[in-house]
């Protein structure tokens, strides 16, 4: 009878072992699963600060291309214009001297 005993009070301690690696199994899943959603949100603030840097960047550098291009455009206007005027000027003088002609 006491080795019965000892048998049904081994299997409990056995159960109860069990019962407490389960326990500790589903708790380090359960860290595992924060850490992991944790690590996700951190990767993911990461990402979004390295794209509005990038954004940052580039839109930095779209507005110095946009200034050198819209200098060189006034530049090139004038050049224009100057020739236009230069040109306008000796045809003016060559009309009049043909009417007078």
């Amino acid at each position: 009878m006491e080795l019965i005993k000892k048998i049904k009070q081994a299997e409990a301690q056995a159960q109860q072992v069990i019962e407490q690696a389960k326990a500790r199994a589903a708790a380090q899943a359960e860290k595992g699963k924060q850490d992991r959603r944790q690590m996700q949100a951190q990767a993911e603030q990461q990402r979004k600060k390295a794209i509005e840097a990038a954004v940052s960047v580039a839109q930095s550098r779209g507005q110095t291309e946009v200034r050198k291009l819209e200098a060189q455009a006034e530049r090139q206007r004038r050049e224009l214009r100057d020739k236009a005027n230069g040109k306008m000027a000796t045809a003016a003088v060559k009309i009049i001297d043909y009417l007078r002609g």
